[in-house]
């Protein structure tokens, strides 16, 4: 009864859903002082700044999180997501926003205080409900994985690691190739990718092995120096959570995916200077390629579109089980406070 109330309750908020979180002004911003966001007081509504002064660009969605917000506030408003994936259903976090606008920050975060971010966070609330639900007759297992969409191709980002958490000694045969494929019920998963088992009984354990998958998925990942950023993300990140819990006494069993995705940099080239290097130019066309086609998805999907074009890239394709049926989606835009990103955040 409880799965069904909370999942009706999703269905009513939306099973696809858009938040956005402004930055505050850092560092390497310079002197700017002046925000070209202005966020209004209902926490669904801001405005852009445009080219000229005094012309503002107005926009409304789900969610708007003030420069203040902590990560703890952004995970409260996440939280029920999550809980949905250990219900069964197929979920999936959107990370978006053009390079040093916080997109990393928001979804991986940094140390295990305060700043962890929403990765770290969602694993613990299952941990601690997959305890609690054991009073019920519930038993979970949790594996995790790691790809990276690298100009249209899969990489398994855990390639190294076991199972179990320990490395592999380097060989030929960790560099087998990972593929999208369908089972006979029609739902997407990876074939070849290297799951981790997380310990759903010790909660420090677990969150040990969650250590060890981050450290090792962030060595494997693709980056690159550009104007924007030292450490530019040139793939897509896409974190996998399999769950599969089952129930002594009614016999029910309940298998959720919780995919949480680190978009690569949304900038345009003439931005990111990418345009004089041929490998970075070929990397930016297939990152933009496939933020235009995730924009297609939703499109297609808000105007109720017969045809959704989930094939177009190897991203939407990988995750369509979460824009589809009573699958999960929330998009997390991250925007710049600089007055020079705000062309990009229009776009």
């Amino acid at each position: 009864l409880r799965r069904a109330l909370h999942n009706r309750i999703q269905e009513l908020r939306g099973n696809i859903r858009v938040f956005v979180r402004t930055r505050p002004f850092l560092p390497n911003d310079g002197a700017a002082s002046n925000s070209s966001i202005d966020i209004m007081p209902d926490g669904e509504s801001l405005s852009i700044q445009g080219k000229h002064v005094g012309e503002g660009h107005g926009f409304k969605f789900d969610k708007v999180f003030a420069p203040s917000a902590g990560q703890g506030l952004v995970f409260d408003e996440v939280s029920e997501f999550v809980q949905s994936a250990l219900d069964g259903y197929n979920v999936c976090l959107f990370s978006y926003g053009q390079t040093g606008s916080g997109k990393t920050h928001t979804m991986q975060g940094s140390g295990n205080g305060a700043m962890r971010g929403i990765i770290p966070r969602a694993v613990e609330q299952i941990l601690q409900q997959a305890a609690l639900m054991q009073s019920q007759r519930w038993t979970f297992t949790m594996k995790a994985s790691f790809l990276e969409i690298y100009n249209e191709e899969l990489r398994d980002l855990l390639v190294m690691m076991n199972s179990d958490g320990s490395l592999k000694h380097r060989d030929t045969s960790s560099a087998n190739k990972i593929s999208i494929k369908r089972n006979q019920e029609g739902k997407s998963y990876v074939d070849g990718i290297n799951k981790v088992d997380i310990d759903v009984e010790d909660k420090a354990a677990g969150l040990a092995q969650l250590e060890s998958v981050m450290v090792a998925a962030a060595r494997a990942r693709s980056v690159a120096t550009t104007k924007m950023n030292a450490q530019s993300s040139r793939s897509h990140s896409v974190f996998m959570l399999h769950l599969c819990g089952s129930n002594e006494e009614s016999g029910t069993i309940v298998e959720g995916a919780l995919n949480l995705c680190d978009l690569a940099g949304s900038e345009r080239l003439d931005r990111s200077g990418a345009g004089s290097d041929h490998r970075r130019l070929k990397e930016t066309q297939a990152i933009n390629k496939s933020l235009s086609s995730l924009g297609d998805v939703f499109t297609s999907l808000a105007n109720g579109s017969r045809h959704i074009p989930f094939r177009n890239s190897k991203l939407t394709y990988l995750l369509q089980d979460c824009l589809s049926g009573d699958g999960k989606a929330l998009m997390f835009v991250n925007l710049s406070p600089t007055i020079e990103s705000s062309n990009e955040s229009l776009c």
